[in-house]
């Protein structure tokens, strides 16, 4: 089993470099190696057909609404955007698009703030590889940000049920380092960024997305959080004895593997009540940074490259050596 098991966690993380197909259809291909890996397992049961079946519904509904919201109000928000642009100067601009997205995302959830953000990006006229950039690091903080409360993400919900903990626990304890990050990544995206050659000028108007583009984006979303389940049930006889009663830097470098695995999932086999706040931390900040690595790593990744056509070298080209710099800066400031 634990043959099999390593076999399928390597063809997760090297698949969608390695095969085309496992590129265009990456929630089916990761769906497939997650019924794979709990058959393999022993995990499948009715508990968990109905867990992978039901869980993924809030979110897709979220995305569904946010889309229709946007389908809507897309002119008076294209206008906004466009005038707030030309109000700015163009680094101030990508920076607060960074900073503001990535602290509401705890509120209005990392799903909305995913859809949110690939709304401003397609009325922005920068090249391709900038474009990509400015999406990763703004997922990046997203990622952070939505951590801060239960509300934000799978993973914020379960550490606080985890540790037993109040609603503002992981913002109190986290706070200083989030928020800390997202003012960073902000000044780092001014840094980055350049201004687009194109002169702005009229505002700039995009076709309204059709229904059924909506609708299929809802579905991979559906496909996708599914797959996560899946293979967070399937890998956990896996990881488990691996991971359980480690030391804070064991644990914070190993959950590198949540950049392709559900990060919630980690969280769910690290974390206990009576662990010290250090190692909290440690764990935490580990997931949330390695997160934004690779596309698998977090929900608003997947949202952003399939709406915006990203691949997976192309956002590992830029997005691996930024995360794995990050995590280095953050273990010798503030873990080690």
């Amino acid at each position: 089993m634990t043959v099999l098991l390593l076999i399928l966690l390597f063809a997760v993380l090297l698949g969608p470099f390695l095969f085309s197909f496992a590129e265009r259809q990456l929630e089916l291909y990761l769906f497939t190696l997650g019924i794979g890996a709990v058959f393999i397992a022993g995990n499948w049961n009715k508990a968990l057909l109905h867990t992978v079946v039901t869980d993924p519904i809030a979110i897709t509904c979220a995305v569904l609404l946010a889309g229709w919201l946007f389908r809507v109000f897309q002119q008076p928000f294209s206008q906004s955007i466009s005038f707030a642009e030309r109000l700015m100067p163009s680094r101030v601009f990508v920076a607060l698009i960074v900073i503001s997205i990535g602290l509401v995302a705890s509120f209005i959830t990392a799903i909305i703030a995913a859809v949110l953000l690939v709304s401003i990006i397609s009325l922005l006229d920068y090249d391709r590889r900038t474009q990509i950039r400015l999406v990763i690091l703004s997922c990046y903080a997203i990622g952070l940000g939505a951590v801060l409360t239960p509300l934000g993400e799978p993973l914020s919900t379960i550490a606080t049920s985890r540790l037993d903990e109040s609603f503002f626990y992981l913002f109190n304890l986290l706070g200083s380092d989030v928020i800390t990050a997202i003012f960073l990544l902000g000044i780092i995206t001014g840094i980055v960024i350049a201004p687009p050659h194109v002169k702005r000028g009229k505002e700039k108007k995009l076709e309204k997305e059709s229904w059924t583009a909506i609708i299929i984006r809802s579905v991979k979303v559906y496909i996708f959080v599914m797959a996560l389940s899946l293979l967070g049930t399937g890998f956990e006889p896996l990881l488990s004895p691996a991971l359980e009663g480690k030391s804070p830097t064991f644990l914070y470098w190993t959950n590198m593997i949540s950049a392709v695995l559900d990060n919630a999932t980690l969280a769910s086999i690290e974390l206990g009540p009576t662990m010290d706040e250090p190692t909290i931390r440690a764990i935490l900040m580990g997931l949330l940074i390695s997160g934004g690595m690779l596309i698998p790593g977090n929900i608003p990744n997947i949202i952003a490259a399939g709406k915006l056509s990203i691949t997976s070298k192309e956002w590992a080209r830029f997005g691996f050596p930024f995360g794995l710099l990050a995590m280095i800066v953050y273990f010798f400031v503030v873990v080690y």
